[in-house]
């Protein structure tokens, strides 16, 4: 069963111009994604700055209202509710069930409060007894890490990848379904990074977490996410298993994104091209595919018509016009 199906989800941002402010186009932040995360399954959203994918977490978590499309979400076995329909009233008692690790981890923290009232105020606010409170603290920082001693000093006495493990041990206090992590790791040093990737990866063991990893690094996401969703100007434009999306992707933006990242060996020829040009306007993006005017596949039918997301021969999701014919071509 899943935890989470997110159909045809949008978000739409009216600009506005003149004496009375009359509404003259819209930026198209998310236009029509969709996707699911099974229980246990972490599901990475990937793509460029500004592609939109951190308006949909902030959308799943009703941080913002969506204008269009359904998110549904099951926090129980037989239960489900439409997140984007909920009143506010009704969205409150969900919110435990649905934690976020933020990207920035010290600007996550209130700087007047000991690490022990940060984590455990979740608890208090859900009505937890103040003993229970205090057990469930210890198990938490034994969790992420992190000594005892540190529930009575402040965030600042605390180097960046400590203050994430304060900000994990937060998200996962009230036992949540789903954990949104928004770039958890990309404020950190490279060596951290991979301390706090590991310890994602041991929490997800021990504890069956669902998660929705929201990432521009795929050098990252290879290593925490069981499958990739790859956005574009507000669309995604390809969903794939990790491994087989990092060997042969079938969108020429994957093929793209693959290209960008840096190869541990200089001498290792780069069989991929990097995209060339600027990322699409969200407000007046191109006709057709997004993608066109920097896709080397690009055909007369890219130009005119918007392809949408269908599965291809290999059992993936793309949206591209060409995609079975690159599939069976093998390009990528």
């Amino acid at each position: 069963m899943n935890v989470l199906e997110v159909q045809d989800l949008r978000k739409h941002y009216p600009i506005r111009a003149g004496l009375l402010r009359r509404e003259v186009g819209r930026v198209r932040a998310v236009d029509g994604v969709s996707f699911h995360i099974a229980r246990g399954e972490t599901l990475a959203l990937v793509g460029e700055s500004g592609c939109g994918k951190t308006t949909v977490s902030r959308c799943i978590l009703r941080a913002l209202r969506p204008s269009a499309g359904s998110i549904r979400f099951a926090p129980e076995e037989g239960q489900e509710v439409d997140l984007a329909t909920l009143p506010k009233r009704q969205m409150r008692p969900l919110r435990r069930h649905i934690q976020m690790i933020f990207q920035d981890p010290y600007a996550s923290l209130n700087p007047r409060m000991m690490v022990g009232d940060i984590i455990t105020e979740p608890l208090k606010v859900n009505g937890v007894p103040a003993a229970e409170r205090r057990e469930r603290l210890m198990e938490l920082l034994e969790l992420v890490q992190m000594p005892p001693a540190a529930r009575s000093r402040f965030p600042h006495a605390f180097s960046g990848g400590q203050r994430q493990r304060i900000g994990i041990a937060r998200a996962l206090a009230l036992h949540p379904q789903l954990v949104v992590a928004d770039e958890p790791v990309s404020a950190l040093d490279v060596s951290v990074q991979a301390q706090i990737i590991n310890l994602l990866l041991d929490l997800q063991d021990r504890l069956g977490l669902s998660m929705l990893f929201v990432a521009h690094d795929l050098s990252v996401v290879r290593h925490v996410s069981d499958r990739v969703a790859v956005m574009y100007v507000g669309r995604i434009v390809e969903i794939a298993p990790t491994d087989a999306l990092y060997r042969a992707p079938r969108h020429p933006y994957t093929e793209a994104l693959l290209a960008a990242v840096p190869a541990p060996d200089p001498a290792r020829q780069q069989r991929r091209e990097a995209a060339r040009g600027e990322v699409a306007d969200p407000a007046n993006p191109p006709p057709g595919c997004a993608f066109h005017p920097r896709c080397p596949y690009a055909v007369e039918r890219c130009r005119v018509e918007r392809p949408e997301l269908a599965a291809t021969e290999s059992g993936r999701w793309v949206s591209c016009h060409r995609a079975r014919e690159l599939d069976l071509l093998g390009v990528g």
